[in-house]
């Protein structure tokens, strides 16, 4: 009885995996439990489980990192126990079953002498006959033609046209669950090729088509320090694919469960995100409908190329498109209307005719009445090809920094309306060039004139600084050290590149390091930033004599002919729209740091409003001008347009208002007045940015077109306040605070001034919750969400002449 179990168990090593290999042999059978180990450690196959879960998957993973997945061969077909094997046969047929029950297989076409199954360091599962290919590449099967959610390097994504092989992507049906997900990522059509995102039968997402250099329409899978992209068309083969710069670095391209395109790489171990094709709005499939254009990726603008108009009354539905202004007739004088910077548009056909010229290509398209356009890009890299559209333009978006040419046919009487416009310009551009000698010795006059006054004026300014009040400097006044331009041009290393830290209309900011080891901030302003010797006197005197923890601390200043200097604090967490705008980093921001904030900008306006020695309305609070030092505290900065009041002039009118639309009250932005109710205003503009993680100029919502102030006007009056909590918010919140927070901000940002609280009063409602806060009204500026200016750095500025009123485009201060 000995003998025949010793024999059993010899018979059983011998058809088993024995040891760890990178091969699996003819009549071996690979066990749950076992693994095949790529030759470099690279790659690991064998059984594995998601989260805890019963059931067991056979596939491909990354040996020395945690479990991360890159191939499934039974992902429809879970196994639900250990028993399972993988069997190579001598013919070479590959089978995972348990007993009768068969998990998933693969048969070889043709006779087979010597198989085995390997592992390679790319990660690829490769089935060979050591008979005829040996390590050839000629394999009889490979998982990398079989791609599940994970693409990697030397993997392609396309169309094997020899063999009628199309290689795709399916997404994971979740996190934790491998089977056949809602996503597929394919490349469409062999001959006009593009990268489509698919959920079930509906396009998602769509770059393309390939234009010789990139998918129209998109610079994300271009050259970077990580990788390579690769596309290849040839008459057997047209696939995409990518290599790694550096062969150590392991890289990955993903379709995620959620449908998100990722290219990731393990860098300081972690995967990091390198890329997402899902940049913005406009990358959504056919948004803006037929004819329609996506312009602005922030907030999803459509618009109807020249030529063109909208076919729905309603401005926020796009899904009609548009149409041609004027209806063609075909054959009745049509041509074709070239429009640049566009990602091309879908469903494009291949002309037949290969390397075809530009002519060749407009004569081909205008003799079918059923083509609508036409462009010419070298997609197989013969010169030129064709493409033609001979369906309705759609998902097209405004591209000028890498867009390519589309011409579109237009009617007879568009055509002519173009020609006289180009008449008209030559003309003008005639008369112009006339005309530009007469006017350019004029301008050239005043310029000198100009020139010369603006000496005087600051030669006479100059003198008013130093002999500010006839008895003694700036330095002497202020009690404010006056640094040498020596001492700064070495602090900021000759205000080096490196050491620059920011940039505004006012000019350059550089980080500096004094020689006492005191870090600081020096803003440095530019000649032409309009913050002229009143600015920087205003700014400077105000400052100095303004000491509280919730503003930043003037060190000194410098003066070096026209140029000036301040010499702030260094804070090393940037301003708050560094932090608030921008969502990898907002989701770091908690609640607790966000309320810590609010609470100190409430405190610092208060100082400025009632405790100082001097009464400031600061008249340009916004998010780029709260400074945050290393513990996150709030500071309020840059004092440049500051005004100083009494109990007797704390209203007042101006006829020059500069400050940043969107943070301006109603009756300081249309009429001149301010006082401190409009710097109320501004915070509770600034609250709800704070609150929401959205700037009000700028926010986007599907269903309405307010900003944000009318937004979280409309929530609260629906009831749904908390509605306008960020969504990044990860921890839990206390929503009694929060909603104080949010009655707070609504009430500075009232129609009225004098329904406004006080800052007294705000910071009173925030702190005490015993403390009674009144319902808010109708906010101002609440219905409006054009943007004037997004730009955190920009400034408005508005002139008054009698009871007119003009608005400038936005001013740099």
């Amino acid at each position: 009885m000995v003998f025949p179990l010793f024999l059993a168990f010899c018979c059983f090593l011998g058809s088993s995996l024995a040891q760890t290999t990178d091969t699996l042999s003819a009549n071996q059978t690979l066990q749950d439990g076992q693994s095949l180990v790529s030759s470099g450690q690279v790659f690991e196959f064998g059984f594995f489980t998601v989260d805890n879960s019963s059931a067991r998957y056979l596939g491909i993973w990354y040996k020395n990192i945690p479990l991360q997945v890159t191939w499934v061969a039974n992902r429809n077909n879970p196994i639900a126990n250990f028993s399972a094997e993988l069997a190579l046969s001598s013919q070479g047929s590959v089978s995972l079953q348990n007993g009768s029950i068969k998990y998933w297989s693969v048969t070889p076409v043709g006779a087979v002498s010597e198989p085995f199954l390997r592992l390679l360091d790319n990660g690829n599962l490769v089935l060979s006959d050591a008979s005829v290919s040996g390590d050839s590449g000629d394999y009889l099967w490979q998982s990398f033609d079989n791609i599940t959610d994970t693409m990697l390097p030397e993997m392609k994504l396309g169309w094997n046209l020899r063999t009628g092989l199309k290689r795709t992507m399916t997404s994971w049906a979740s996190a934790v669950d491998p089977s056949t997900g809602q996503y597929t990522f394919s490349l469409e059509p062999p001959d006009a090729p593009q990268l489509i995102l698919w959920k079930g039968s509906q396009k998602q997402n769509r770059w393309g088509p390939w234009n010789g250099e990139r998918f129209s329409g998109s610079n994300e899978l271009q050259a970077n320090s990580v990788f390579r992209p690769i596309f290849n068309s040839s008459p057997e083969e047209v696939y995409y694919s990518f290599e790694v710069v550096d062969n150590s670095t392991l890289a990955r391209f993903v379709v995620n469960p959620e449908g998100a395109v990722q290219y990731f790489a393990w860098l300081d171990n972690q995967w990091t995100p390198l890329v997402t094709l899902q940049r913005d709005y406009c990358d959504t499939y056919g948004i803006c409908g037929p004819y329609g254009t996506c312009y602005d990726s922030s907030d999803g603008n459509c618009r109807c190329l020249k030529g063109f108009r909208k076919n729905d009354t309603n401005p926020l539905d796009w899904t009609g498109g548009c149409s041609r202004t004027w209806g063609l007739s075909c054959g009745n004088g049509e041509g074709f209307v070239k429009y640049k910077g566009l990602k091309l548009p879908d469903n494009s056909r291949l002309s037949g005719n290969t390397s075809s010229s530009l002519e060749e290509c407009e004569t081909e398209c205008l003799k079918n009445c059923s083509c609508m356009a036409f462009t010419r890009v070298d997609v197989h890299g013969n010169g030129g090809d064709c493409l033609l559209w001979f369906v309705d333009l759609v998902d097209m978006k405004n591209y000028p920094s890498g867009g390519d040419v589309l011409y579109i046919r237009m009617a007879r009487a568009e055509i002519d309306a173009i020609a006289r416009a180009k008449r008209r310009r030559r003309i003008i551009t005639a008369v112009s060039i006339s005309l530009s000698t007469v006017c350019g010795m004029l301008i050239l006059a005043f310029i000198c004139w100009y020139a010369l006054r603006r000496k005087k004026e600051r030669t006479r300014d100059e003198y008013v600084v130093y002999r500010d009040s006839g008895d003694g400097g700036l330095e002497d006044n202020l009690e404010l050290p006056l640094l040498d331009i020596a001492v700064v041009a070495d602090a900021t290393r000759n205000f080096s590149f490196q050491n620059k830290v920011g940039q505004g209309g006012f000019g350059e900011v550089y980080k500096g390091v004094l020689p006492t080891g005191q870090e600081v901030a020096v803003k440095k302003l530019s000649l032409n930033s309009g913050q002229g010797l009143k600015e920087f006197k205003n700014e400077v005197i105000l400052i100095a004599k303004l000491q509280h923890r919730n503003l930043v601390k003037l060190l000194g200043c410098c003066i070096h002919g026209d140029e000036r200097m301040l010499i702030y604090e260094y804070l090393p967490n940037k301003s708050l729209d560094h932090h608030l705008f921008v969502p990898d980093r907002r989701k770091l921001v908690t609640w607790k740091t966000r309320f810590s904030i609010i609470m100190g900008i409430a405190r610092g306006l208060l100082y400025l409003h009632e405790d100082s020695r001097l009464r400031i309305i600061h008249r340009d609070l916004k998010p780029s001008n709260i400074l945050l030092d290393s513990e996150m505290n709030p500071k309020i900065s840059d004092f440049g347009i500051a005004k100083i009041f009494t109990v007797e002039n704390a209203g007042e009118m101006t006829n020059r208002i500069v400050g940043t639309y969107g943070y301006m009250s109603p009756e300081y932005a249309l009429k001149g007045h301010f006082s401190v109710k409009s710097d109320v205003f501004s915070f509770g503009v600034l609250l709800l940015e704070i609150v929401s993680g959205h700037k009000n100029w700028g926010f986007y919502h599907p269903d309405h077109d307010l900003n944000l102030v009318g937004h979280a006007w409309k929530l609260w009056t629906e009831g749904n306040a908390l509605g306008l909590v960020d969504a990044l918010i990860e921890q839990e919140f206390p929503m009694k605070e929060v909603m104080r927070c949010i009655q707070v901000g609504l009430l500075c940002v009232q129609q009225r001034p004098e329904d406004r609280p006080t800052m007294s009063s705000v910071v009173l409602m925030l702190v005490s919750e015993t403390s009674d806060v009144p319902q808010p009204k109708e906010p101002g500026f609440g219905a409006e969400s054009f943007v004037v200016s997004t730009d955190s750095s920009s400034s408005v500025k508005i002139f008054h002449f009698s009871n007119d009123m003009t608005m400038t485009a936005p001013e740099s201060r």
